[in-house]
């Protein structure tokens, strides 16, 4: 495979492209996560397990959406050229609908609530799409995983910083109030009606507005192709041939099927986890919330130790150890129970000795919490980069696109499964448990894809 020549983009063109992963993970942090997705499932929501069902159905409609567009607009970019007008575009859709969560008040309906946040979604992931396919070009292919997991470990940190404040300024505790740092929520939120959970709509548009602007001004961008029209005509003819491309490619092909299965399960953990721990701890916004802090606080450390070990060893190395220890993790929250965990083997005191995860069976799903922490940001880093190495720059567009649809292709199928098992059996954690069957899936099929994607296998 021949690459174009390419010169390295100026530092803060690169720092530009970072800050956008700084700026779009407050949204998956503390709406989707840790703050207002347990709220729709253990507040909003009358009853916690169709809480997680209706949550669930949200994220496999906005997959679904996702997986059918992202090829498309990714070959359709590519012919016109420049990815900014189309990050623009679906920053002011994502913008607006984090906005609109607002008025998500205990006793709102639940299908409207859903509909904004899978905008938001939709939106988010279709900016990444464009984001992504401008990295190629930014630096020569031997720096693209350090990049990568510098972006990501640098989200983490956004997100984490977002999170904090949420917390220490904004959740309130319904008992006392207070926020965890013993002050009032700032702007009169009142806890009892969720407003510091609804407010993290409003928080996350004003700080995706505010934190893309350097990707706007710095980062250079592909220059100008032909005009919108005929380029949603070469694009859809030019996807039609990607797609039956990449079944020739082969590698590139294991490499996608792999990542189709084994991403449904990483959103699926991600999007339901922080849900499915409130509810069965019945935890507050605060618990929730330094839960997230302490997760975004390792997952930093392990994208800076990924970012070395990509380097050094492969981006595939680094999605396989992140995948076992994510497997090992989901185990682990799935068996934890008030008084037990390994499903039931190691019995635990049930004595709550006050404050936070006063349980002795909170603290071992911190334990386990820890472990997604390590992993969750590496995994998805790593993915880029082994991709990004994968494909020449003038291609990248539409085999982002197609990279979007594997990680969306069966999104929907997860969380439509978690959500039909939780709702069929009433448990929670059997439906969880899905999420196992597509990380184990998705590293058998990883495991004999060469690396990088596009190199004959020998």
């Amino acid at each position: 495979m021949t690459d174009v020549t390419m010169q390295r983009a100026s530092r803060r063109g690169i720092w530009g492209w970072m800050f956008f992963d700084w700026a779009a993970q407050p949204f998956f942090t503390v709406v989707t996560t840790f703050i207002f997705g347990p709220y729709f499932v253990s507040r909003l929501s009358a009853d916690p397990a169709m809480g997680q069902a209706v949550w669930g159905y949200g994220l496999a409609a906005a997959g679904l959406v996702i997986a059918v567009l992202s090829p498309i607009l990714g070959s359709i970019a590519d012919q016109t050229g420049p990815r900014k007008p189309w990050i623009a575009f679906f920053a002011t859709i994502k913008i607006i609908s984090l906005s609109l969560l607002w008025f998500a008040a205990p006793g709102s309906n639940l299908f409207m609530v859903v509909l904004f946040f899978s905008l938001a979604s939709v939106a988010a992931e279709f900016s990444t799409v464009f984001n992504d396919s401008m990295m190629p070009r930014l630096v020569p292919k031997a720096e693209i995983g350090k990049v990568s997991n510098i972006a990501w470990g640098l989200g983490y940190l956004g997100g984490m910083v977002a999170l904090i404040f949420v917390v220490a300024l904004m959740a309130g505790s319904p008992e006392t109030g207070k926020t965890i740092a013993g002050l009032d929520p700032i702007f009169g939120l009142d806890p009892k009606l969720g407003e510091d959970a609804r407010a993290t709509g409003p928080l996350s548009a004003l700080w995706y507005l505010v934190f893309i602007l350097p990707m706007f001004f710095f980062t250079p961008d592909a220059v100008k192709g032909i005009p919108v029209g005929p380029a949603v005509r070469q694009g859809l003819a030019e996807l039609k041939s990607t797609l039956a491309e990449v079944r020739k490619r082969v590698g590139i092909f294991r490499f996608l099927v792999a990542r189709m299965i084994y991403q449904d399960g990483v959103n699926a953990l991600l999007s339901l986890g922080g849900a499915f721990a409130a509810a069965m701890f019945g935890w507050s916004i605060t618990e929730i919330g330094v839960f997230g802090i302490i997760l975004n606080v390792v997952a930093i450390l392990g994208c800076w130790v990924a970012a070395r070990l990509d380097t050094g060893l492969g981006s595939k190395v680094v999605v396989m150890i992140s995948l076992v220890l994510l497997t090992i993790a989901t185990v682990g929250i799935i068996s934890t129970g008030p008084g037990y965990t390994l499903f039931g083997w190691l019995q635990l005191p049930g004595v709550d000795a006050g404050g936070l995860f006063g349980t002795p069976a909170e603290k071992a799903y911190i334990v386990y919490g820890l472990l997604i922490g390590l992993a969750f940001g590496p995994v998805q880093a790593s993915s880029r980069s082994y991709m990004a190495r994968s494909v020449t720059a003038e291609e990248s567009g539409r085999y982002f696109g197609i990279y979007a649809l594997a990680g969306r292709a069966t999104s929907f199928l997860a969380p439509f499964l978690i959500a039909t098992v939780t709702a069929t059996t009433g448990s929670p954690r059997l439906g969880m448990a899905m999420i196992i069957l597509f990380l184990l899936g998705g590293m058998a099929i990883l495991a004999g894809t060469p690396y990088p994607a596009d190199k004959a296998k020998r």
